[in-house]
């Protein structure tokens, strides 16, 4: 039986933390959560995530902003970490290129933080969130993590390949483990509301337009959150890894954009009315992960296609109300305090 081990999930209150943390505690680990809370998507979701973590017993909360140093070795001063699991960070492509500070602040500096606690605090093993966005703008699929990834299109990507960078040379000079997983378009119950399907969604429910860019021609390897947790889980136990390495984690099919908005418009019972557009700055148009390596060395098997994905999260997004209201109307009031 596996040892009761005590790990640190930053982004606890986000949307892969929030389920990673709960598959952690249902085998029987301690979970010490750190998340900002800050307001890029309506925090009511976080509130409500976090509600549902601090009913566990082994579940322990530190509401700090991981670019506070100070806050941080507090927190690790008071506990004995065994692994890392940092998936904080600031998302978004698009928020990039009107806020490239917030990047700065929480995809480098913070991160950078994180690795000198792991270092001085002689924990084994960081497993960090790097993204698919590092493969920028590659013509050849699928993307394997043997690919060449210096040319990322967004600062958002590039921060994310820097993370890499940074946390390889610290594997080099102090002897822990990292471990980055490229996360590919992730989705599900208690996803973001920043993101495609959510906001698709939310628009088509209420007979409002969507925007659909390039023109519709763009396909995602869609990943189901319980796949995205499996692997995740997985390369925070897994032995005989290398000391410092990443993994693709996707769903290994690359899925039409008006497939999925297809899906949703079928679960809602209603059409959408489509905007079409050109493609915007740092998006990419296409997305499909090369999963080999991580199916040997994470027994990673994701199962979950978009035709059963996308009804879960719609099955999800109907039965909570209190929550997608409150977040289409706080989208409304920052749609007015910005024009």
């Amino acid at each position: 039986m596996q040892r009761k081990k005590t790990i640190v999930v930053t982004g606890s209150a986000g949307f892969i933390g929030f389920h990673l943390s709960k598959k952690l505690l249902s085998g029987g680990h301690r979970v010490i959560g750190i998340d900002n809370f800050n307001d890029y998507y309506n925090p009511i979701i976080k509130e409500a995530r976090s509600a549902l973590l601090k009913k566990q017993l082994d579940y322990a909360e530190h509401r700090i902003d991981l670019s506070d140093m100070d806050a941080l070795r507090k927190v690790f001063g008071e506990i004995k970490a065994d692994i890392v699991c940092n998936l904080a960070a600031q998302a978004g492509v698009r928020y990039s290129l009107t806020n490239p500070f917030a990047y700065e602040k929480s995809n480098l500096a913070a991160f950078l933080n994180v690795l000198e606690i792991v270092r001085h605090n002689r924990i084994s093993r960081l497993v960090y969130a790097s993204s698919s966005s590092v493969y920028g703008g590659l013509k050849k699929l699928p993307f394997s993590e043997e690919d060449r990834v210096d040319t990322p299109i967004s600062l958002y990507a590039a921060t994310k390949k820097a993370n890499e960078l940074m946390a390889h040379s610290y594997s080099h000079l102090y002897g822990f483990q990292t471990i980055g997983l490229r996360f590919f378009t992730a989705y599900g119950p208690w996803g973001r509301p920043d993101m495609a399907m959510w906001i698709f969604a939310e628009a088509i429910a209420k007979g409002k337009k969507i925007q659909v860019f390039n023109n519709g021609d763009m396909k995602r390897d869609f990943t189901y959150i319980d796949d995205i947790i499996q692997g995740t889980n997985s390369a925070i136990f897994a032995d005989g890894l290398e000391r410092s390495e990443v993994f693709n984690l996707g769903n290994h099919r690359s899925e039409k954009l008006l497939d999925m908005i297809g899906m949703i418009e079928n679960e809602l019972g209603m059409k959408a009315v489509k905007e079409f557009l050109p493609i915007q700055p740092g998006d990419i148009p296409e997305s499909f992960a090369d999963i080999t390596k991580a199916g040997s060395k994470l027994s990673f098997n994701p199962k979950t296609p978009i035709s059963k994905g996308v009804p879960e999260f719609i099955k999800w997004f109907k039965a909570n109300p209190q929550i997608t209201e409150a977040v289409a109307a706080g989208r409304l009031a920052h749609t007015y305090a910005s024009s």
